[in-house]
């Protein structure tokens, strides 16, 4: 393994074992790193800091015990947690309420102590809400669904991670829910989710910024109408590779880090959601990449909730109805209703609003979903501690289960 990688792994181990391990009867803490590999770089012990030599010959499985025997020897020492832990040729890891808190304690560390950190840290509240405390993950968040779904897991009081493939829009959007709920409440970071090491990357840059990850919400999605006859080949690998091999790169690249959590601390659970469709329910005329991988990524939920049990993840999908008013159908170009006026899908439709007014008559409720309603189901889910496996629908009553 080369130096560059035995940090990477170091650092995705360390992170999420020190939020667990310094955890209290609320959240786990936001834990952030800065990379410090020389030593002359590392803070002097005090009560505020401690100082862990990891050799290097020691394995991800070492880890646990070094850094519990660590603190459990500082605590006695000193009466309380450190707020700083300090890796020799590795790093600093600093722990918060929140991702500013934690930060100031690492700019204080780069100063040279943490004296002033009681007042670097009191203009940066705690997060309050649903959430209040915990790391997300959204993927295809820079718009519709996804934004909807990270912009209220901010207001709630998490942090959020806005991963999507249009890094600059997602970037518009993270910076606009930290101007209005705090610095270090939201990043975006660049991700294809139907490439391995993009997702990987995410996932790591992620516990570099905040120590972990407590809920994924694996929304990223494309849809390509067309009939089984006509559709091209490379339409229906599109909408297969991204929401069915993008959920499953999601999840691998995700579980051990909230696995290594849960064994820090096995009284926590996380969270991954998938956000299905009501297409993952039934069948779906002119439509069938789209139906085939969401029925696909249901039994991948039922399959990763029987694996990742015994680690301390809850594994869900959430299967809406149609987002009316989201770029996916309305987008004026690529939109569903244009792509399903365009493919005949709706016999004797001759504008856009008769397929829009056909689709909502299908709806006993008589309107589409929206992210509110979406995430009513997401919540519910988080405070679940007794479910996993579940498909849910929030469809109006379009799809019912039997």
């Amino acid at each position: 393994m080369t130096e560059p990688d035995r940090a990477r792994a170091l650092i995705s181990t360390i992170a999420p074992t020190l939020r667990g391990l310094l955890a209290g009867d609320g959240a786990l803490p936001v834990v952030t790193f800065d990379e410090a590999p020389d030593a002359a770089a590392v803070p002097v012990p005090s009560v505020g800091t401690l100082v862990v030599d990891v050799p290097p010959g020691t394995t991800q499985d070492d880890v646990l015990p070094l850094l519990r025997g660590a603190l459990h020897a500082h605590r006695a020492a000193h009466g309380a947690s450190p707020t700083v832990v300090a890796v020799p040729r590795l790093g600093v890891f600093a722990a918060g309420p929140t991702w500013a808190q934690a930060d100031a304690a690492l700019r204080l560390v780069r100063q040279g102590g943490l004296d002033g950190y009681r007042q670097a840290a009191a203009g940066a509240p705690d997060a309050a809400g649903r959430l209040a405390g915990k790391i997300a993950v959204v993927t295809g968040a820079a718009q519709g669904f996804g934004l909807g779904i990270a912009a209220d897991l901010v207001a709630q009081g998490g942090h959020v991670v806005l991963a999507d493939l249009n890094a600059s829009l997602a970037a518009e959007r993270a910076a606009e829910l930290e101007e209005r709920h705090g610095p270090g409440r939201a990043v975006a970071l660049r991700v294809d989710v139907t490439d391995e090491g993009s997702v990987s990357d995410c996932i790591h840059e992620t516990v570099r910024r905040y120590g972990g990850l407590d809920v994924l919400v694996s929304n990223a999605g494309v849809l390509r109408a067309g009939t089984v006859t006509a559709q091209p080949l490379a339409d229906f690998d599109l909408v297969t590779s991204v929401n069915y091999r993008g959920y499953f790169l999601a999840v691998r690249a995700a579980a051990p880090v909230m696995a290594r959590q849960h064994v820090a601390r096995p009284d926590r659970w996380f969270d991954i959601i998938e956000i299905n469709s009501k297409s993952g329910l039934a069948g779906s005329s002119r439509n069938s990449a789209y139906a085939g991988s969401k029925f696909g990524g249901i039994g991948l939920t039922q399959s990763f909730a029987l694996e990742l049990v015994d680690a301390g993840i809850k594994v869900n999908a959430i299967c809406p109805g149609n987002f009316f008013d989201g770029p996916l159908w309305s987008d004026p170009e690529t939109g569903l209703f244009v792509q399903y006026l365009r493919t005949g899908k709706v016999p004797g439709a001759a504008t856009v609003e008769d397929v829009k007014r056909a689709y909502e008559a299908k709806v006993p409720m008589g309107r589409g979903c929206t992210p509110a309603d979406v995430l009513v189901a997401i919540y519910y889910v988080v405070d679940q501690r007794y479910e996993t496996g579940q498909a849910i629908p929030v469809t109006g009553g379009q799809v019912m289960l039997s």
